[in-house]
């Protein structure tokens, strides 16, 4: 069974493994929530501080996490890389790609 701390290490690893982020640059992940569903998954909600974006990942009891995971962000389309600067560049593409993409999805 997975524990919640577990659930935590491991979506950050996904995510970080999933958004080929170098070591340098998971540090910066972050969890913004984590809650037990039914019994035994959790979903984690891995964000990057100061951002208002966050990656929604389903870990699994068997410890794996779901690789259809979600992007929320708040960023309207004119501001696609807004605080994205100050951030390493593997993170600040991957926000932006994500942003990009939602966008996308919101057009169709």
């Amino acid at each position: 069974m997975v524990t919640q701390l577990d659930a935590k290490k491991l979506a950050i690893n996904f995510l970080g493994e999933d958004l080929e982020l170098v070591d340098e640059e998971r540090e910066w992940l972050s969890i913004v929530d984590s809650r037990l569903i039914d019994e035994g998954w959790y979903i984690v909600e891995v964000g990057v501080e100061g951002l208002p974006d966050k990656w929604v990942i389903q870990v699994y009891e068997n410890g794996e996490c779901d690789p259809c995971y979600t992007f929320i962000s708040p960023i309207l389309p004119s501001e696609i890389t807004t605080d994205l600067e100050d951030i390493p560049e593997g993170i600040a593409m991957a926000i932006e790609s994500e942003r990009a993409g939602q966008i996308v999805e919101t057009v169709r």
